[in-house]
């Protein structure tokens, strides 16, 4: 990159920033409860982690244990940071290549038995196959899920398993009231166009039947997290309402940089 790039790179950086901070500065995202100025990136895509990391300090965890799929080369999600810091779990990616990048980077924690890595599609009917595999005992602190069309349907069929957090992705471009969904056909993928996944109404009256709240989403409008209603008490602002918790698509804020090219080994706790 030359010097015209790196100033131009560094340039787009700081507009992001400044949007992200003036944004949050609004009095609606100081309102009690709200999760979004706890955001920060250090391995997920947007701000998850420092969300995920807010929700549970707030619930607490149990077995620190946590399930991802659809997690590409292993070095930009939503549970990697969490695997860093000690937690335990498992995870699913359909693409050969990307298991065969995250069997060398992660090499450490495999061997440990930190970390489990199924190379598997996942569908509606293999799921709560696929999380016995990896949870037996079915205590999970984090289901992460994110295939990119079937979420909805992938989410509806999990019946065995009850994380204390639910982390899915949603349709931005169909905002509260509406409530839809992609039917589901097997074998159909997304196609990079806006037609894909669910709404957030949607997913949240999916939680709602099965006993969880929206308690917040994202920055960029990616990803909405759901928090087991047993758990919730007053933790959160209005849980459950779809339309106080909607963030538009922010897809661009998906460049934000930590600064670093993603890498990962063992910590030292001290």
């Amino acid at each position: 990159m030359n010097r015209s790039d790196l100033m131009s790179y560094a340039t787009s950086q700081a507009s992001l920033h400044a949007l992200w901070r003036d944004t949050l500065a609004q009095p609606r995202y100081g309102e009690p409860g709200r999760l979004l100025r706890h955001g920060f990136k250090a391995y997920s895509q947007n701000d998850e982690d420092g969300i995920l990391q807010e929700i549970f300090q707030r619930i607490g965890t149990t077995s620190r244990r946590f399930v991802e799929f659809g997690v590409g080369n292993g070095l930009e999600c939503n549970s990697l940071f969490l695997l860093m810091q000690g937690w335990q779990g498992g995870w699913m990616e359909a693409r050969k290549d990307h298991i065969s990048a995250i069997a060398q980077s992660h090499q450490t924690y495999l061997a440990a038995g930190q970390l489990q890595l199924l190379n598997t599609l996942v569908t509606p009917d293999t799921i709560d196959s696929l999380l016995d595999q990896l949870a037996p005992d079915r205590d999970l602190d984090l289901l992460s899920i994110d295939v990119d069309f079937h979420d909805y349907w992938i989410w509806k069929a999990v019946q065995a398993h009850r994380p204390r957090v639910v982390m899915i992705e949603y349709n931005a471009s169909w905002p509260p009231p509406v409530s839809v969904t992609v039917p589901y056909v097997p074998g159909v993928k997304w196609s990079g166009s806006n037609y894909f996944g669910a709404s957030l109404e949607a997913l949240a009256k999916l939680g709602r039947d099965k006993g969880y709240l929206l308690v917040g989403c994202c920055f960029a409008g990616v990803n909405a997290f759901f928090v087991r209603q047993d758990l919730c008490a007053d933790h959160f602002h209005a849980p459950g309402d779809a339309a106080a918790h909607y963030e538009p698509a922010r897809y661009f804020m998906g460049l934000m940089s930590a600064g670093h090219p993603a890498g990962t080994g063992p910590l030292v706790t001290v």
